[in-house]
């Protein structure tokens, strides 16, 4: 494995790399950092060159001391790496920017995986569920209550709104716990991440990058009507879609949310695979939580 940091514009993206082939990066949720890719790592690296790394603001990646574009910070990694052209696959958060990334720089990419994809420009709002959980979640961070912002995160993106804690792996919940406390722990830094301009969610008709876009059973009715709105609006035959059925969750949303689900990562990759070999003649993908 080689590890490092890419520079950025004033800051830096930790990353890591493994294995040989065409090009892969996975791009971790919100509430979590790279770790969250643990266990594809070795699978994926059996086939391809598969990188993982940390959005600016997460895990060892820089604090984003003045405004910057997650998707010219991925250019620049892409860049630094040597990477001409890649398969991004990106979870919630990182959803929205591996479209962002795919409306702007069409000709890096060989294929896009947004999972449950956090876009820029929907109105979250309409989510009843998402919104109860956003106000639980700024009243427990206003009273310095970081363990119970962090719960309120486990429960709404790995649970699910129509799951009980008991339903679902604990050494899954555990390891997003770790990880969402110390993003709360980091602290709110100056800079804020800007979205593409224009708006990618108002051009998805422009993507024809073979395009597979999944969401979970369990996740946030927004995060359906996202991953549907992808669905109906990238043109056939660039796009596929897969629902995860009784998997573990679709992390999804905005800021800190996320998208697929930690067990549903290897059942979206060989779905990923499947859908790569029908959509083009190159090698496969192989695969939010």
């Amino acid at each position: 494995m080689t590890e490092g940091f890419a520079p950025v514009q004033n800051g830096s993206l930790y990353y890591e790399v493994v294995g040989e082939g065409p090009a892969v990066i996975l791009s971790h949720a919100g509430i979590a950092d790279c770790q969250m890719w643990d266990p594809q790592m070795a699978p994926f690296a059996e086939r391809y060159r598969v990188v993982r790394y940390d959005v600016r603001g997460f895990g060892r990646s820089s604090q984003p001391e003045s405004d910057y574009a997650p998707h010219d910070d991925l250019k620049a990694l892409l860049t630094h790496l040597g990477v001409e052209r890649a398969a991004i696959v990106g979870v919630s958060m990182s959803g929205g920017i591996a479209v962002d990334f795919a409306v702007a720089y069409p000709e890096m990419v060989w294929a896009l995986v947004p999972v449950a994809a956090g876009l820029y420009g929907f109105d979250w709002s309409k989510d009843e569920a998402d919104e109860r959980f956003g106000k639980e979640e700024r009243a427990a961070l206003e009273v310095g209550d970081i363990d119970g912002a962090t719960e309120f995160n486990v429960r709404i993106w790995v649970d699910g709104p129509g799951r009980t804690p008991d339903q679902v792996d604990p050494a899954i919940r555990e390891k997003v716990r770790l990880m969402q406390r110390e993003i709360f722990e980091r602290g709110e830094a100056p800079g804020e991440a800007l979205p593409l301009e224009p708006l990618a969610i108002e051009r998805l008709e422009d993507i024809r990058t073979p395009t597979l876009a999944i969401v979970g059973d369990q996740d946030l009715s927004s995060m359906k009507e996202v991953t549907d709105l992808i669905v109906r609006r990238v043109p056939a035959p660039a796009r596929q879609s897969s629902r995860m059925l009784h998997t573990c969750r679709a992390w999804s949303g905005r800021r800190s949310s996320t998208g697929s689900s930690w067990s549903s990562s290897n059942r979206s990759a060989n779905a990923a695979r499947r859908a790569r070999s029908r959509s083009c003649a190159q090698p496969a993908i192989a695969r939010r939580q």
